[in-house]
């Protein structure tokens, strides 16, 4: 198991307090070949073969990369604690909603080291 937790700047408090996101967050590679990602309330679960493509993004507009957020010219859902660096998770097959209309085909977050996590997904 591989835990990746996010990159956390305490100006950014006032928003990702009241979501419940923790300093236990973040990105879970398990042992049973799984992708957990923990935001406050709210989590996703996909196997690692569900992983199209990875790519390290940033930095980004406080406004489109901090707190839960669901892109607006698409269903890409972002789990965001910092618009510094992170990581875009592209899936083969779209994973089931967590806010928005539609499930998403991928998922940015905002972990402490992007560059980790990429090479341990392997994609």
């Amino acid at each position: 198991m591989e835990f990746f937790p996010y990159a956390t700047e305490k100006r950014w408090a006032p928003i990702l307090t009241p979501l419940g996101v923790r300093s236990t967050d973040g990105v879970t590679l398990t042992d049973d070949g799984m992708l957990e990602a923990t935001f406050g309330w709210v989590s996703v679960r996909t196997p690692l073969t569900n992983i199209d493509r990875t790519a390290v993004t940033g930095p980004h507009k406080w406004f489109k990369a901090v707190g839960l957020r669901l892109s607006f010219s698409d269903d890409d859902l972002t789990f965001g604690t910092n618009p510094s660096l992170g990581l875009s998770i592209e899936f083969v097959e779209r994973i089931p909603k967590v806010i928005g209309p539609r499930d998403h085909s991928a998922l940015w977050v905002s972990v402490a080291d992007p560059t980790g996590l990429a090479a341990a997904i392997g994609r």
